[in-house]
């Protein structure tokens, strides 16, 4: 994609679905945490101290394990289709990107069929295939190959006229 006149027939932004907005984090955290409390206090009114630090864990854990699924959200891909080339570019969720870009014209698209979760999008070129969009549900997979496949045959029309 050197060249500022080529046309693009595909540009997307893969990113994973939110689970949960910052807004609603902080909502659910204090919830959870009011609740944690009450519960504690209820559980040492009693006399069972050890359970309120319990409470206090569980509160802590389930914060971790929505900071660790707000850091996987950071993951995107983009795939971008001229007339020459194919070119995709993902980025983890530790920041770190890989890119490739192959010729449009010899790149295939290929999804499993029938549809299931471990049904992978791929895009092939030659014996090197690269699984795109892993977070996607099932129907967001059929859409997006069915897209890329009318870019791809769009490009090689330009290409290659009839």
């Amino acid at each position: 994609m050197s060249e500022t006149h080529d046309v693009i027939y595909f540009d997307a932004l893969l990113t994973p679905n939110r689970s949960l907005s910052p807004r609603g984090l902080a909502v659910l955290m204090t919830v959870v945490g009011v609740a944690s409390f009450a519960c504690g206090v209820a559980f040492l009114s009693m006399g069972a101290f050890p359970v309120a630090g319990f409470f206090g864990l569980d509160a802590l854990a389930v914060y971790i394990a929505f900071r660790a699924s707000f850091r996987r959200q950071r993951e995107q891909t983009r795939v971008t289709v001229t007339a020459k080339s194919m070119h995709l570019c993902h980025r983890a969720a530790d920041g770190s990107e890989k890119s490739v870009e192959f010729p449009a014209a010899f790149t295939r698209v290929e999804l499993d069929e029938p549809l299931s979760p471990t049904s992978w999008l791929r895009i092939e070129h030659g014996r090197t295939a690269y699984v795109i969009g892993r977070f996607l549900t099932c129907p967001e997979r059929k859409s997006l190959s069915i897209a890329i496949r009318t870019a791809l045959q769009n490009a090689r029309a330009e290409r290659y006229p009839a």
